[in-house]
């Protein structure tokens, strides 16, 4: 008899993080970073930066764990953080929300993610409809859920959905599209085509939408527009973000989603038995940084595209076929023309072969579509400039 339950084991497998003997297998993330350790490479496979957040709220975190907000928060997040998301929403992107029944405050994004699709499954016919690449906590979640996961392909030069594949994706067995933009791994910004036709398939199937929006402040070519702000979108949709990726503070893990009323009280229903609450000093140290001026988001998202320059010609140099990103932390490259048409087998001679550590995109995918991003290779760009430097001039000078 397996010591695991079957709900976990159900999830590790949808992760692809069992193997059939029952075992757990580590993931390429943990491999890689021990490779970095190991080695002394540079470390651009996990997306994280090595630089604090704005001042101010470092300096509130501070002044709250001092003035003694150091016990559980209220269930839905302290007051003056669901104000300061309803006042982003409304601000950036002239979204209404109720701060007192549209809004919760998550651990991280991954969690407002998790309890959304635990909440809004109804049972095994459920299907969740996804991008592919996909960030990894998807298929997980989904599994849990005990829903089917149907994907999309992201299909290289500019990792756009294809809308027949996309529409044929979607039936009336869809509970879910769940949409990530700007995308991770591949930094695609999905275009008003590709939007307009998942409200309109969510809205012919009776579908929902959830977003992972986490990227939303490292757009670089034009504003971010949330899903949420399409004609006929708010009633189905919720949207999730988080302070993470914004302010540079990804060990935080404090992260929301907004929506209608009812579904953030079905949310809110499965939350409370997830984390309960967290993070009560740095809820309001985040609701000072989503006050912050204009030239903090925009020095961000212009501070971020040159760093992925920096990157990017490195690569370039080295014979990597490079897709300049629209967003988010990473840059993703061809290294087939360099022998890395197995791009897992090129990762794991990185780090001795330039000091450099990566990703392959085939951790993003299923085996369905692996031969999709075979030679393809994730870099981290959320690095400080020396260590670009650095980054760029070892993989130019070893191939």
């Amino acid at each position: 008899m397996s010591v695991i339950p079957g709900a976990w084991r159900r999830t590790a497998a949808g992760a692809g993080l069992l193997a059939s003997d029952g075992t757990v297998v580590p993931t390429i993330f943990a491999e890689m970073s021990a490779a970095a350790a190991r080695t002394g490479a540079i470390n651009l496979g996990q997306g994280f930066p090595d630089e604090d957040g704005p001042a101010e709220v470092l300096d509130a975190a501070r002044s709250a764990i001092a003035s003694g907000a150091n016990q559980y928060p209220p269930g839905r997040g302290i007051p003056d953080l669901l104000s300061a998301i309803s006042e982003h929403q409304k601000r950036f992107y002239g979204l209404e929300v109720d701060p007192g029944s549209e809004v919760i405050v998550t651990a991280g994004a991954t969690e407002a993610l998790t309890a959304s699709i635990l909440a809004l499954i109804d049972g095994p016919d459920d299907e969740v409809v996804v991008f592919e690449p996909y960030y990894d906590s998807y298929a997980a979640a989904v599994a849990l859920a005990g829903a089917k996961l149907r994907t999309v392909p992201l299909r290289a030069p500019d990792f756009q959905p294809d809308l027949e594949r996309l529409a044929a994706a979607v039936t009336d067995r869809t509970r879910i599209i769940l949409v990530n933009d700007p995308h991770n791994p591949t930094g695609a910004v999905f275009d008003r085509e590709v939007l307009t036709e998942i409200v309109r398939l969510a809205d012919a199937h009776d579908a929902l939408i959830v977003t992972d929006e986490v990227y939303e402040h490292l757009a670089f070519h034009a504003p971010h527009t949330p899903i949420a702000t399409l004609p006929g979108a708010g009633p189905r949709t919720l949207t999730i973000s988080s302070a993470g990726k914004t302010f540079s503070t990804t060990g935080w893990k404090i992260g929301w989603v907004h929506g209608p009323a009812a579904l953030i009280t079905a949310v809110l229903t499965v939350k409370q038995y997830l984390t309960y609450v967290n993070g009560s000093p740095l809820q309001p140290a985040v609701a000072v940084g989503l006050r912050l001026g204009d030239e903090y988001f925009t020095g961000a998202a212009s501070a971020l595209a040159a760093k992925h320059e920096i990157l990017g010609a490195g690569l370039a140099a080295a014979g990597f076929s490079v897709f300049a990103p629209q967003g988010g932390y990473f840059t993703v490259a061809d290294a087939t023309a360099m022998g890395g048409s197995d791009a897992a087998a090129f990762c794991r001679t990185l780090p001795e072969r330039a000091g450099v550590v990566a990703i392959p995109l085939t951790a993003f995918v299923s085996d369905e579509h692996r031969e999709d991003v075979s030679g393809l290779v994730r870099f981290a760009a959320c690095k400080r400039v020396d260590v670009l430097e650095e980054a760029a001039r070892r993989l130019a000078t070893s191939f």
